[in-house]
């Protein structure tokens, strides 16, 4: 359960519109950083570098109009100060041939200006510049030729390079990029809280709509969603309230069908029952006179009598399952040998000395006694009917709150698809399962007890109406029991397993 919930957590609705949500602003925030980022270095270092070229440009000039070449190193030193001192104190080399200038007399200049832009310069083609890194800090280094003024751009072999620290405008990005990232945190917290606003928004109607349908597999019909908006979740709405008033109305309708089909058992098998008793004692009258008539008539008569009997069994069976499908049967329980009752249930038919039992005598139960013994007979009689000898009864209390019932037999036994619908209602197994003992003739009382006498609930096997099997079923859930059917343990015969409770609480009344 635990496994469950934690897994309905990771994987909810809820946690993966958040989720979602927040990756979203994440990327959107990371990605507009980067791009900020990118673009307002591009910008400094842009306006920084033009700026820098055009002053360099200015000022090379300005000085190198009062120059005379070729310098000594006095003159080139001066130069180079008189330069520097215009661009805010930037680092000046001035060259000329194997004379070189630092404005600042202790700078290094070597590691910053490269052979690359040295080249460059020396071409003659006018400023040019290059961003170089020096011991971990940006520099720009600016270089250009000096030509003579007489108009034809000769360079006079006198080259400036100005180096321009970048430290400021490193430091005024990395600024922007703190405050953008700090601005990230708020954005993705903003955007977890929209996303469970949506989130609500979204799953509350679902949450409805999923207890709703919850409601109605549970059997309430009457379940129904409100119906808000106009969006796909009002047209799921919708449908699912349609849906659940055509089934309501199926239902009604199969349920008054049913209850019609019910009470029209009923009503017959109720019809019935005079002319049945007439037909019965007519029978029994041709029955007794059956040996001073002529063979044939004697046959016609007790044919006559046996239909009679199983018509009348028949009838007697259907008003039984009619009182449990309409929930009228009750049980008269009260504290019961049950070996006794099982002794007494084979006794009743004659049964004793075709029956090996193995009786607990200790075993006393709350049941209704007269339910018990239909189901011993319905048992007991279909094992002798359509199984082999032996037939074995066996009465054990295995441990808790719960007694067994065990009959067995020798026989074919039953295939797997008719254990499965074995105790359904005129069911017709296979003919695997064949009747090896000759059909009994009714012992004393026998027509007393409704569904005693039948074939696995088949109709047309012995003398049985096809619903003994059923109606056992029927008692032993009235019971809070269950019957099951297995194959013996050296995989031969049947046998069927009645279990019930040791204690029930007591019910009052006794179906009519």
């Amino acid at each position: 359960m635990v496994r469950r919930g934690s897994r309905r957590l990771v994987g909810g609705l809820r946690v993966r519109l958040v989720v979602t949500f927040v990756l979203v602003a994440l990327v959107s925030a990371v990605t507009a950083t980067a791009l900020a980022y990118r673009d307002a270095r591009t910008a400094v270092l842009q306006r920084t570098q033009n700026t820098t070229v055009n002053d360099v440009r200015e000022r090379v000039a300005a000085v190198a109009a009062g120059f005379d070449l070729p310098p000594d190193q006095r003159s080139l030193s001066g130069f180079a100060a008189k330069v520097s001192e215009g661009l805010g104190a930037r680092i000046v080399v001035a060259r000329h041939q194997d004379l070189s200038a630092v404005s600042e007399a202790y700078a290094d200049t070597e590691g910053r200006i490269t052979a690359e832009l040295r080249a460059a310069v020396r071409s003659g083609d006018g400023a040019r510049f290059q961003r170089v890194q020096w011991r971990g800090d940006p520099y720009l280094v600016v270089g250009t030729p000096v030509s003579y003024a007489d108009g034809d751009r000769r360079t006079s072999g006198l080259e400036v390079f100005v180096i321009t620290d970048l430290r400021a405008e490193r430091d005024d990005t990395a600024a922007l990029l703190d405050s953008v990232r700090t601005g990230t945190v708020p954005v993705v917290v903003l955007a977890a809280l929209l996303a469970l606003l949506a989130a609500g928004t979204v799953l509350r109607p679902v949450r409805k709509l999923g207890r709703a349908t919850r409601e109605l597999a549970a059997g309430d019909l009457g379940s129904r969603v409100a119906v808000r908006g106009h969006d796909e979740l009002a047209d799921l709405a919708r449908t699912f309230n349609e849906t659940a008033d055509a089934l309501q109305a199926s239902d009604a309708e199969l349920r008054a069908q049913e209850a019609k089909a019910r009470r029209f058992v009923a009503d017959v098998s109720h019809e019935l029952r005079t002319p049945l008793a007439a037909m019965t004692m007519v029978a029994t009258v041709l029955e007794e006179d059956a040996d001073q008539l002529p063979p044939d008539a004697a046959h016609a008569a007790r044919t006559v009598g046996a239909e009679t009997a199983r018509l009348s069994r028949l009838v007697e069976d259907l008003m039984e399952i009619s009182r449990f499908d309409a929930g009228a049967a009750r049980l008269n329980a009260a504290p019961t040998d049950l070996a006794d009752t099982v002794r007494a249930s084979l006794a009743l038919r004659g049964w004793t000395d075709r029956v090996t039992v193995e009786l607990r005598e200790d075993v006393r139960a709350v049941v209704d006694r007269r339910r018990v013994d239909v189901i011993v007979a319905n048992l007991v009689g279909n094992a002798l009917r359509h199984g082999a000898p032996p037939v074995t009864v066996t009465l054990a209390a295995p441990g808790g709150d719960r007694v067994t019932l065990e009959v067995a037999d020798h026989g074919p036994g039953l295939p797997p698809e008719a254990r499965e619908r074995v105790f359904d209602r005129f069911y017709k197994a296979d003919a695997a399962r064949t009747r090896t003992t000759a059909v009994e003739t009714e012992g004393p009382g026998e027509r007393e007890h409704p569904g005693e006498r039948e074939g696995f609930g088949q109709a047309g096997f012995g003398q049985g109406s096809g619903l003994g099997m059923a109606i056992a079923w029927e008692n032993a859930r009235l019971h809070g029991g269950t019957i099951e059917v297995g194959r013996g343990p050296a995989g031969g015969g049947a046998v069927f397993t009645l279990t019930l409770p040791l204690r029930r609480p007591e019910e009052e009344g006794e179906d009519a």
